[in-house]
């Protein structure tokens, strides 16, 4: 009888790096696939790594074939920034490769006769707010208000959540004998992430891991967006939580197929602020990049993450103050002060 498996796509980003070492132990083996090999630190921690594309049928059917697999940690995609300069690829690998996926995790379940967990980090993005005036107004804005994205990554992420909710709750609805559900999607809503391990990949949200950066490396840094640009953040650790914790809840207690999170919500000034008193040499200065602003400027200032706090116990450990003091500015700065004595 073969084990299941948890499966993790795009496992060699910045969140399948903090997921793969939560995860890894003898009581797990995670398979991995992602287009560039793993870095080689990470290999220890997976069964076995897969190099090539969600939208590859042919290797899933491969995966089909030769695991058992019970758990999807979806992460692969074409972020935010790269998704704008080419929508055709971003729409083949974020919404096809996500269908490709989700029909994969119907066949698991259909094979092993019970559900899939299909876990889905979705994006801010997804939300459209209409003007300035409309962000300050809206105030934390929940899960269904304001769904109108102006990218092609945020249009990306709120379609597939609706593939995943027709998945779980309207499969083939029309058929002459009613389809066996087998996908248990679970979508967190995610806010800008900063990470101390990993560099900045492309998000437009990427700004304020981006300050962090550049002053632990003593380089300057051009902000792109104005200093009362104002988003929900959550430190990586927090986000790695959340995805364990939605992936783990009673699928009774759950309310929702997608849901908010976020840890604190403050603007760039304040975020240049708290690096600048941790690195006083850094030169952090403005360049707004309007297309950019733009786009931020319709997504919300706060979320409501209510839901996720009641149904399945969401928590972050790190608000603002601790994000940075206890986790971002030490573990940045050690990263780089290692670097340069190697």
């Amino acid at each position: 009888m073969r084990k299941p498996v948890v499966l993790i796509t795009g496992a060699g980003g910045e969140i399948g790096h903090g997921l793969m070492a939560r995860l890894a132990g003898p009581s797990r083996s995670i398979i991995t696939l992602d287009v560039a090999p793993l870095d080689r630190t990470l290999v220890p921690l997976v069964t076995r790594e897969f190099t090539g594309s969600i939208t590859d049928v042919d290797l899933l059917d491969r995966l089909l074939a030769e695991f058992e697999i019970d758990l999807i940690f979806h992460l692969a995609a074409l972020l935010s920034t790269r998704a704008e300069f080419t929508p055709m690829t971003a729409h083949h690998v974020n919404v096809e490769g996500t269908l490709n996926l989700l029909e994969f995790a119907q066949r698991q379940g259909e094979s092993h006769g019970r559900h899939v967990v299909f876990v889905y980090p979705s994006s801010v993005a997804a939300y459209g707010l209409p003007d300035l005036a409309g962000k300050t107004a809206a105030g934390r804005v929940r899960e269904d208000e304001f769904l109108n994205p102006t990218t092609m990554y945020g249009c990306n992420k709120l379609y597939c959540e609706q593939l995943g909710r027709y998945y779980a709750r309207h499969y083939k609805q029309l058929a002459t004998h009613a389809a066996s559900r087998r996908v248990d999607f679970r979508c967190v809503r995610f806010p800008g992430l900063i990470s101390a391990l990993t560099v900045p990949s492309g998000g437009t949200s990427d700004y304020a891991p981006e300050m962090i950066h550049a002053a632990a490396r003593g380089e300057p840094y051009a902000c792109f967006v104005r200093p009362d640009t104002t988003l929900p953040f959550m430190a990586m650790p927090d986000a790695i939580d959340a995805l364990l914790t939605l992936a783990s809840a009673p699928a009774g207690t759950l309310t929702r197929t997608a849901y908010n999170v976020s840890a604190f919500s403050r603007s760039a000034a304040d975020i240049r602020d708290v690096v600048m008193r941790a690195f006083p040499k850094a030169a952090i200065t403005y360049a707004v990049d309007d297309k950019r602003q733009a786009i931020v400027d319709t997504w919300p200032a706060d979320v409501d993450d209510s839901a996720a706090r009641a149904d399945w116990g969401f928590n972050p450990g790190h608000d603002f103050a601790r994000a940075f003091s206890e986790y971002l500015i030490p573990t940045i700065r050690q990263r780089y002060l290692s670097s340069k004595q190697t």
